[in-house]
């Protein structure tokens, strides 16, 4: 009999524990992955708590997943795979291709996306076993490591700030520096805009300009965000990557007229915003989800061109529990990364 590892928690909260399963076959429409890394998302929290309906235990998550196809279930072939291709899963873990969104081409939003970890094991294990339509050609010149990141915190802030409202030459300003808002400051930087980190502390402006932005906002410093961004203009677009409603809440009024509020980070608290701060300037809030298989790939190749990269912590799959305790801690600098390579 064939196995492989993975490491999976047994109750909600549990410990990681690296267990011994057979191989899975693929089914149709399906391929097996040979994992070679796996980042670890703060999402991923969701899953090992159980926060989510239909969670079920023993769990086994990752959806930021990159590898090699291993074994080709019916019919894959004919749509183009092959083994030994290069790819990538993110949180866009396939749809229904039935409903209402998936007929109109909006996939992402399908009802019954499957999120590997949560419809499916996910990356946290050496195989994985994921629909034909999840997957994301890797593209030459990109790490394993780093594509993994690529498929869930890289497409979720690239896609963001490609379908705002932001035109090259325009202030957008990128709340947060962290897993997700250092890739943020990095492709605003790229696709042409004049560029604002936000974070908490003056320590972190040489790491928002080493990032590539023009302008730093410490929003510890006394002066209110909003203040600080009408002082350079006021911000087309708000890219709020972190999970603080308070902060978030905190940009607003430092949109422009009709800027747009793109919401990534996610919070469990309400927005503080009343309707007369969006009313009067023509302001827009939006939530911003993941991207398909397709935006992965387009996400990559972009960062290919532009030599953008996330900054990972690489360890070893017997870790993972380690791993994972010190994202939940936020002590991740910038991304913790299995691999398995």
């Amino acid at each position: 009999m064939s196995t492989y590892r993975a490491a999976q928690v047994t109750a909600p909260n549990g410990t990681f524990e690296l267990v011994e399963r057979e191989v899975p076959q693929p089914g149709p429409g399906q391929v097996r992955i040979a994992v070679e890394a796996c980042g670890i998302c703060h999402s991923d929290a969701l899953f090992v708590s159980g926060g989510l309906p239909g969670v079920s235990f023993p769990e086994v998550p990752g959806h930021e997943i990159a590898g090699r196809v291993e074994e080709l279930g019916q019919g894959v072939h004919d749509r183009g795979w092959r083994v030994g291709d290069r790819v990538a899963v993110g949180w866009f873990g396939g749809s229904c291709g039935h409903c209402r969104p998936c007929r109109e081409g909006d996939f992402v939003v399908c009802p019954d996306l499957t999120v590997p970890g949560w419809a499916y094991d996910g990356g946290f294990g050496e195989k994985v076993i994921a629909p034909v339509d999840a997957l994301a050609r890797i593209p030459e010149g990109i790490a394993a490591s780093d594509a993994g990141p690529m498929a869930c915190a890289g497409v979720t802030t690239f896609n963001g700030l490609r379908r705002s409202s932001a035109r090259p030459g325009d202030l957008v300003a990128v709340l947060g520096l962290g897993g997700l808002g250092h890739l943020g400051v990095q492709y605003a930087v790229a696709m042409g805009f004049e560029t604002v980190g936000i974070a908490r502390g003056p320590e972190k402006a040489d790491f928002a300009k080493q990032l590539g932005a023009h302008h730093y906002v410490d929003s510890t410093s006394g002066t209110p965000v909003a203040e600080a961004l009408q002082s350079l203009g006021g911000a087309k677009v708000v890219l709020a990557t972190a999970g603080n409603s308070g902060a978030i809440a905190d940009t607003v009024d430092g949109l422009a007229h009709r800027g747009e509020l793109v919401v990534i980070g996610a919070d469990t608290d309400p927005l503080d915003i009343n309707p007369a701060q969006l009313l009067l300037s023509g302001r827009v809030v939006r939530g911003h989800p993941s991207g398909t298989s397709q935006d992965v790939e387009d996400t990559m190749a972009f960062s290919a061109l532009h030599g953008i990269r996330p900054m990972t912590e690489s360890v070893p799959l017997d870790r993972a529990d380690e791993a994972y305790r010190k994202m939940l801690a936020g002590k991740a600098r910038f991304r913790m990364v299995l691999d398995y390579t």
